[in-house]
């Protein structure tokens, strides 16, 4: 319920904790078919009530359930990070519906769009399924345009595969993809993603970031990383000491992965 995910929050905090993931599949339909209970925009707005919490994230999320009550709280709520992981998994509507995903390529761009009027430093993530059955090359093209029109930070993307029991595999017999062109789709559609990664990263050069500190870098001695609320990971020299605060720090380096920095005095 609701009111033990806010114990549960308090005493995290009480602990020291200062960002709180709320874990759920799909996580912006909590409450829906429970009578009483707290819409998921309504838990959001309990947890940022909550002394303590500096920040709010959530995952995994379904665009169909991205309702505009969610949104509004994107403008009122600072503490709810500039950072959303919002699965499309095709860009070609019919592809969509085949998959049942219950929205259109229309109706997801609609809900970015949004979402960037109520946060305009919003940064999305998603999710990609390449060859699913009946996917034409024009459907793929489709996915390629939605990559560049929305400039996604980062996605996972994966080439379909067959799962005993599932209702695609009716579909594989009537239009399965060829393993080599869906091979050849998904690495095109990687290549694009790690060049649009990268130039979003490099844009951030000259830009102070508040970056929660969450441990010693993996690769250097006396170097330091954490993330800013838009989920970039940022590398700058610093002493453990740092971890679990929240440093604003100046970009000097972008990458496809990372940024490097150093902290404002």
């Amino acid at each position: 319920s609701s009111d033990e995910i806010i114990e549960e929050v308090r005493g995290l905090v009480a602990t020291g904790v200062r960002e709180i993931t709320l874990i759920g599949q799909n996580v912006n339909s909590y409450g829906l078919k429970v009578a009483g209970e707290r819409t998921f925009a309504q838990l959001l707005y309990a947890v940022s009530d909550v002394e303590g919490v500096e920040r709010i994230r959530y995952t995994t999320s379904h665009p169909r359930d991205m309702g505009p009550d969610v949104i509004q709280a994107y403008r009122d709520l600072p503490k709810l990070t500039s950072h959303l992981h919002l699965p499309v998994q095709s860009g070609s509507s019919r592809v969509l519906r085949r998959m049942k995903r219950f929205y259109t390529r229309d109706r997801y761009l609609e809900v970015v769009d949004q979402l960037l009027s109520a946060r305009p430093d919003m940064i999305l993530s998603t999710d990609f399924i390449v060859g699913f059955p009946g996917e034409t090359d024009e459907d793929f093209e489709q996915t390629m345009t939605l990559l560049d029109r929305v400039g996604f930070a980062s996605s996972f993307s994966f080439k379909y595969s067959q799962r005993p029991g599932t209702p695609a595999l009716r579909l594989v017999e009537r239009g399965e993809v060829p393993p080599a062109v869906s091979q050849a789709r998904l690495e095109r559609l990687q290549l694009r993603q790690r060049e649009i990664s990268k130039a979003l990263n490099a844009g951030m050069a000259g830009r102070t970031l508040d970056v929660l500190v969450e441990g010693p870098s993996r690769y250097d001695e006396g170097v330091v990383c954490g993330r800013t609320s838009g989920f970039q990971m940022v590398n700058f020299p610093g002493d453990l000491g740092l971890v679990g605060q929240t440093v604003p720090v100046s970009i000097i380096a972008g990458f496809t992965n990372s940024l490097r920095g150093e902290a404002r005095p």
